[in-house]
Protein backbone atom coordinates (compact mmCIF):
# COMPACT_ATOMS: atom_id res chain seq x y z
CA UNK A 1 0.00 0.00 0.00
CA UNK A 2 1.54 3.47 -0.74
CA UNK A 3 2.15 5.67 2.04
CA UNK A 4 0.44 8.25 1.82
CA UNK A 5 -2.52 6.10 1.04
CA UNK A 6 -4.63 6.08 -2.16
CA UNK A 7 -6.17 8.63 -4.52
CA UNK A 8 -9.84 8.23 -3.57
CA UNK A 9 -13.21 9.02 -6.48
CA UNK A 10 -15.98 10.57 -6.33
CA UNK A 11 -18.77 8.03 -4.99
CA UNK A 12 -21.02 8.27 -8.22
CA UNK A 13 -18.18 7.22 -10.32
CA UNK A 14 -18.15 3.88 -8.32
CA UNK A 15 -20.61 1.01 -9.54
CA UNK A 16 -23.60 0.40 -7.72
CA UNK A 17 -23.82 -2.92 -6.07
CA UNK A 18 -27.15 -3.44 -8.20
CA UNK A 19 -25.50 -2.72 -11.31
CA UNK A 20 -22.48 -5.15 -11.09
CA UNK A 21 -25.16 -7.40 -10.32
CA UNK A 22 -26.47 -6.23 -13.75
CA UNK A 23 -23.25 -6.40 -15.34
CA UNK A 24 -22.81 -10.06 -13.16
CA UNK A 25 -26.27 -11.80 -14.74
CA UNK A 26 -25.40 -10.13 -18.41
CA UNK A 27 -22.30 -12.32 -18.50
CA UNK A 28 -23.34 -14.87 -17.02
CA UNK A 29 -26.22 -15.12 -19.89
CA UNK A 30 -23.80 -15.15 -22.40
CA UNK A 31 -22.05 -18.16 -21.01
CA UNK A 32 -19.57 -17.26 -18.11
CA UNK A 33 -20.14 -19.89 -15.29
CA UNK A 34 -17.10 -18.64 -12.71
CA UNK A 35 -17.28 -15.25 -11.53
CA UNK A 36 -14.34 -13.75 -8.87
CA UNK A 37 -15.24 -11.02 -6.78
CA UNK A 38 -11.71 -9.41 -5.98
CA UNK A 39 -10.40 -5.78 -4.83
CA UNK A 40 -8.47 -3.32 -3.34
CA UNK A 41 -10.67 -5.31 -0.35
CA UNK A 42 -13.95 -6.44 -1.09
CA UNK A 43 -14.79 -6.76 2.17
CA UNK A 44 -14.68 -3.39 3.48
CA UNK A 45 -17.48 -2.66 0.72
CA UNK A 46 -20.51 -2.12 2.98
CA UNK A 47 -23.15 -4.09 1.90
CA UNK A 48 -20.74 -7.17 0.06
CA UNK A 49 -22.82 -10.07 1.55
CA UNK A 50 -26.08 -8.30 -0.58
CA UNK A 51 -24.17 -9.15 -4.28
CA UNK A 52 -22.88 -12.38 -2.44
CA UNK A 53 -26.22 -13.42 -2.20
CA UNK A 54 -27.28 -12.29 -5.42
CA UNK A 55 -24.50 -14.13 -7.15
CA UNK A 56 -24.36 -16.93 -5.42
CA UNK A 57 -28.26 -17.41 -6.29
CA UNK A 58 -27.15 -17.77 -10.58
CA UNK A 59 -27.52 -21.18 -10.97
CA UNK A 60 -25.27 -21.10 -14.31
CA UNK A 61 -22.70 -19.80 -12.29
CA UNK A 62 -20.20 -23.39 -11.00
CA UNK A 63 -17.23 -21.56 -9.81
CA UNK A 64 -17.88 -18.43 -7.91
CA UNK A 65 -14.98 -17.39 -5.74
CA UNK A 66 -13.51 -14.28 -4.10
CA UNK A 67 -9.95 -12.52 -3.28
CA UNK A 68 -9.31 -11.01 -0.25
CA UNK A 69 -6.47 -10.25 2.07
CA UNK A 70 -8.56 -11.85 4.91
CA UNK A 71 -8.17 -9.86 7.74
CA UNK A 72 -12.34 -9.57 7.73
CA UNK A 73 -12.47 -13.19 7.09
CA UNK A 74 -13.04 -14.26 10.71
CA UNK A 75 -15.76 -12.52 10.70
CA UNK A 76 -17.79 -13.21 7.23
CA UNK A 77 -16.42 -16.42 6.18
CA UNK A 78 -19.87 -18.32 7.48
CA UNK A 79 -22.29 -15.61 6.42
CA UNK A 80 -19.89 -15.48 3.39
CA UNK A 81 -20.20 -19.40 2.79
CA UNK A 82 -24.60 -18.96 3.71
CA UNK A 83 -25.08 -16.16 1.01
CA UNK A 84 -23.36 -18.36 -1.74
CA UNK A 85 -19.82 -17.96 -2.14
CA UNK A 86 -17.94 -21.11 -2.97
CA UNK A 87 -13.98 -20.66 -2.18
CA UNK A 88 -11.46 -18.07 -1.26
CA UNK A 89 -7.89 -16.78 -2.80
CA UNK A 90 -6.04 -15.41 0.05
CA UNK A 91 -3.54 -12.52 -0.24
CA UNK A 92 -0.37 -13.29 1.47
CA UNK A 93 3.14 -12.36 0.76
CA UNK A 94 4.58 -13.05 3.85
CA UNK A 95 4.16 -15.44 7.25
CA UNK A 96 6.32 -12.95 9.45
CA UNK A 97 3.93 -10.41 11.16
CA UNK A 98 6.41 -7.32 11.53
CA UNK A 99 7.30 -8.02 7.21
CA UNK A 100 3.09 -8.24 6.89
CA UNK A 101 2.73 -5.18 8.77
CA UNK A 102 5.25 -3.18 7.34
CA UNK A 103 3.95 -4.39 3.96
CA UNK A 104 0.38 -3.38 4.48
CA UNK A 105 1.06 -0.84 6.38
CA UNK A 106 -1.21 -1.54 9.19
CA UNK A 107 -2.65 -5.46 8.41
CA UNK A 108 -2.09 -7.99 11.64
CA UNK A 109 -1.19 -11.39 9.76
CA UNK A 110 -2.84 -12.86 13.08
CA UNK A 111 -6.23 -12.05 11.41
CA UNK A 112 -5.05 -13.59 8.05
CA UNK A 113 -4.33 -16.86 10.21
CA UNK A 114 -7.58 -16.68 12.12
CA UNK A 115 -9.03 -15.75 8.70
CA UNK A 116 -7.91 -19.18 6.79
CA UNK A 117 -9.31 -21.22 9.81
CA UNK A 118 -12.73 -19.60 9.74
CA UNK A 119 -12.82 -20.28 5.88
CA UNK A 120 -11.45 -24.07 6.34
CA UNK A 121 -14.80 -24.31 9.06
CA UNK A 122 -17.03 -22.88 7.33
CA UNK A 123 -16.09 -24.68 3.72
CA UNK A 124 -14.89 -21.66 1.68
CA UNK A 125 -12.65 -24.24 0.25
CA UNK A 126 -10.47 -25.09 -1.80
CA UNK A 127 -8.42 -22.28 -0.25
CA UNK A 128 -5.89 -20.85 -2.34
CA UNK A 129 -2.84 -18.70 -1.07
CA UNK A 130 -1.46 -15.98 -3.56
CA UNK A 131 1.88 -14.94 -2.56
CA UNK A 132 3.80 -12.35 -5.13
CA UNK A 133 7.51 -13.04 -4.90
CA UNK A 134 9.36 -10.16 -4.24
CA UNK A 135 13.15 -10.07 -4.53
CA UNK A 136 14.74 -9.30 -0.76
CA UNK A 137 11.25 -9.39 0.66
CA UNK A 138 10.19 -13.05 1.19
CA UNK A 139 12.41 -15.11 -1.35
CA UNK A 140 13.69 -16.45 2.24
CA UNK A 141 10.03 -17.87 2.84
CA UNK A 142 9.71 -19.95 -0.48
CA UNK A 143 10.07 -22.91 1.68
CA UNK A 144 7.92 -21.99 4.64
CA UNK A 145 4.99 -21.42 2.05
CA UNK A 146 5.39 -24.73 0.04
CA UNK A 147 5.63 -26.36 3.91
CA UNK A 148 2.16 -24.92 4.14
CA UNK A 149 0.88 -27.57 1.10
CA UNK A 150 3.03 -30.39 3.18
CA UNK A 151 -0.25 -31.28 5.59
CA UNK A 152 -2.80 -28.97 4.95
CA UNK A 153 -5.15 -29.36 1.52
CA UNK A 154 -4.15 -25.91 0.62
CA UNK A 155 -3.15 -24.33 -2.60
CA UNK A 156 -0.31 -21.98 -2.60
CA UNK A 157 0.56 -20.28 -5.88
CA UNK A 158 3.63 -17.88 -6.29
CA UNK A 159 2.95 -14.90 -8.33
CA UNK A 160 5.57 -13.27 -10.22
CA UNK A 161 5.74 -9.44 -9.50
CA UNK A 162 4.33 -7.37 -12.67
CA UNK A 163 5.09 -3.88 -13.36
CA UNK A 164 1.73 -2.34 -13.54
CA UNK A 165 1.05 1.26 -12.66
CA UNK A 166 3.08 3.90 -10.27
CA UNK A 167 5.13 1.33 -9.41
CA UNK A 168 6.16 -0.44 -12.78
CA UNK A 169 9.69 0.64 -12.51
CA UNK A 170 10.18 -0.31 -8.09
CA UNK A 171 8.94 -4.01 -9.70
CA UNK A 172 11.43 -4.48 -12.41
CA UNK A 173 13.99 -3.40 -9.47
CA UNK A 174 12.50 -6.16 -7.08
CA UNK A 175 11.29 -8.58 -9.67
CA UNK A 176 12.42 -12.43 -9.29
CA UNK A 177 11.55 -15.48 -11.60
CA UNK A 178 9.25 -18.05 -10.44
CA UNK A 179 12.02 -20.77 -11.43
CA UNK A 180 13.99 -19.98 -7.99
CA UNK A 181 10.91 -21.73 -6.18
CA UNK A 182 11.73 -25.10 -8.16
CA UNK A 183 15.42 -24.47 -7.01
CA UNK A 184 14.45 -23.87 -3.75
CA UNK A 185 12.31 -27.25 -3.49
CA UNK A 186 13.52 -29.74 -5.81
CA UNK A 187 11.47 -32.48 -4.69
CA UNK A 188 8.57 -30.39 -6.12
CA UNK A 189 6.65 -32.59 -8.71
CA UNK A 190 4.47 -32.04 -12.07
CA UNK A 191 0.94 -32.67 -11.57
CA UNK A 192 -1.76 -31.93 -14.18
CA UNK A 193 -4.07 -29.19 -14.63
CA UNK A 194 -7.68 -30.00 -13.78
CA UNK A 195 -8.49 -26.77 -15.65
CA UNK A 196 -6.66 -25.83 -18.58
CA UNK A 197 -7.57 -22.02 -18.65
CA UNK A 198 -5.76 -21.88 -15.47
CA UNK A 199 -2.63 -19.36 -15.55
CA UNK A 200 -0.72 -21.41 -12.64
CA UNK A 201 1.48 -24.50 -13.35
CA UNK A 202 1.04 -26.77 -10.55
CA UNK A 203 3.49 -29.05 -8.60
CA UNK A 204 3.05 -31.28 -5.44
CA UNK A 205 5.10 -32.10 -2.90
CA UNK A 206 5.29 -36.01 -2.27
CA UNK A 207 2.65 -37.05 -0.42
CA UNK A 208 1.98 -33.58 -0.06
CA UNK A 209 -2.28 -32.96 0.36
CA UNK A 210 -2.14 -29.41 -1.02
CA UNK A 211 -0.62 -28.05 -4.67
CA UNK A 212 2.18 -25.53 -5.31
CA UNK A 213 1.12 -23.10 -8.38
CA UNK A 214 3.73 -21.02 -10.35
CA UNK A 215 2.11 -18.21 -11.96
CA UNK A 216 4.35 -16.92 -14.69
CA UNK A 217 2.73 -13.80 -16.50
CA UNK A 218 6.59 -12.34 -17.64
CA UNK A 219 8.82 -15.22 -17.50
CA UNK A 220 6.41 -17.24 -19.19
CA UNK A 221 3.35 -15.96 -20.40
CA UNK A 222 0.08 -17.87 -20.55
CA UNK A 223 -2.10 -15.62 -23.16
CA UNK A 224 -3.18 -18.46 -25.21
CA UNK A 225 -5.39 -19.72 -22.21
CA UNK A 226 -6.55 -16.43 -21.01
CA UNK A 227 -10.20 -16.30 -20.56
CA UNK A 228 -10.53 -13.31 -18.12
CA UNK A 229 -12.37 -10.31 -18.22
CA UNK A 230 -11.90 -7.57 -15.40
CA UNK A 231 -14.46 -5.57 -14.18
CA UNK A 232 -12.93 -1.91 -12.31
CA UNK A 233 -15.07 -0.78 -9.75
CA UNK A 234 -15.33 2.65 -11.71
CA UNK A 235 -17.25 0.66 -14.77
CA UNK A 236 -14.66 -0.78 -17.01
CA UNK A 237 -13.81 -3.62 -18.88
CA UNK A 238 -10.45 -4.89 -18.85
CA UNK A 239 -9.47 -7.40 -21.74
CA UNK A 240 -6.28 -8.28 -20.93
CA UNK A 241 -4.64 -7.07 -17.61
CA UNK A 242 -1.31 -5.65 -19.33
CA UNK A 243 -3.08 -3.18 -21.26
CA UNK A 244 -4.36 0.29 -21.08
CA UNK A 245 -7.83 -0.63 -23.20
CA UNK A 246 -10.75 -0.32 -20.78
CA UNK A 247 -14.19 -0.10 -22.62
CA UNK A 248 -16.60 1.66 -20.28
CA UNK A 249 -19.78 -0.65 -19.81
CA UNK A 250 -21.45 2.13 -16.82
CA UNK A 251 -22.57 4.60 -18.82
CA UNK A 252 -24.60 2.42 -21.30
CA UNK A 253 -25.50 0.31 -18.27
CA UNK A 254 -26.80 3.82 -16.93
CA UNK A 255 -28.68 4.90 -20.05
CA UNK A 256 -30.51 2.00 -20.49
CA UNK A 257 -28.60 0.27 -23.15
CA UNK A 258 -28.24 -3.32 -23.97
CA UNK A 259 -24.29 -4.31 -22.52
CA UNK A 260 -24.70 -7.23 -24.03
CA UNK A 261 -23.92 -6.77 -27.32
CA UNK A 262 -20.91 -4.70 -25.50
CA UNK A 263 -19.36 -7.23 -24.17
CA UNK A 264 -20.31 -9.64 -26.94
CA UNK A 265 -17.93 -7.59 -28.84
CA UNK A 266 -15.31 -6.99 -26.13
CA UNK A 267 -14.82 -11.36 -25.91
CA UNK A 268 -14.52 -11.49 -29.45
CA UNK A 269 -11.75 -8.95 -29.58
CA UNK A 270 -10.05 -10.06 -26.58
CA UNK A 271 -6.08 -9.40 -27.49
CA UNK A 272 -4.30 -12.91 -28.92
CA UNK A 273 -1.28 -11.55 -25.85
CA UNK A 274 0.14 -9.00 -24.49
CA UNK A 275 3.29 -7.31 -24.94
CA UNK A 276 5.71 -6.28 -22.11
CA UNK A 277 9.21 -6.52 -24.08
CA UNK A 278 9.02 -2.68 -25.12
CA UNK A 279 8.03 -1.08 -21.96
CA UNK A 280 4.31 -0.95 -22.71
CA UNK A 281 3.48 -1.21 -19.19
CA UNK A 282 -0.07 -0.01 -18.28
CA UNK A 283 -0.82 3.52 -16.67
CA UNK A 284 -3.49 2.26 -13.63
CA UNK A 285 -2.33 0.84 -10.22
CA UNK A 286 -3.23 -3.07 -9.30
CA UNK A 287 -5.57 -1.78 -6.37
CA UNK A 288 -7.25 0.52 -9.15
CA UNK A 289 -8.15 -2.24 -11.61
CA UNK A 290 -8.87 -5.09 -9.13
CA UNK A 291 -6.71 -9.04 -9.03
Amino acid sequence: MPEKGIKKIPYEEILTLEEIQSIAESFVELGTDKIRITGGEPLVKRGILNLIEGIGKLDKVKDFAMTTNATLLYKYAEDLKKAGLKRVNISMDTLDRKKYGDITRRGDLQDVLKGIEAAKKAGLTPIKINVVLIKGFNEDEIESFVNLTRYEDIDVRFIELMPIGSLRYWSLNNYISNDIVLKKVEELQEVSASDISSPAKYYRLPEGKGKVGLINPISCKFCENCNRMRLTIDGKIKPCLHSNEEIDLKTPLRQGKNIKKIIETVILNKPKEHNLEDGNYISRDMMDIGG
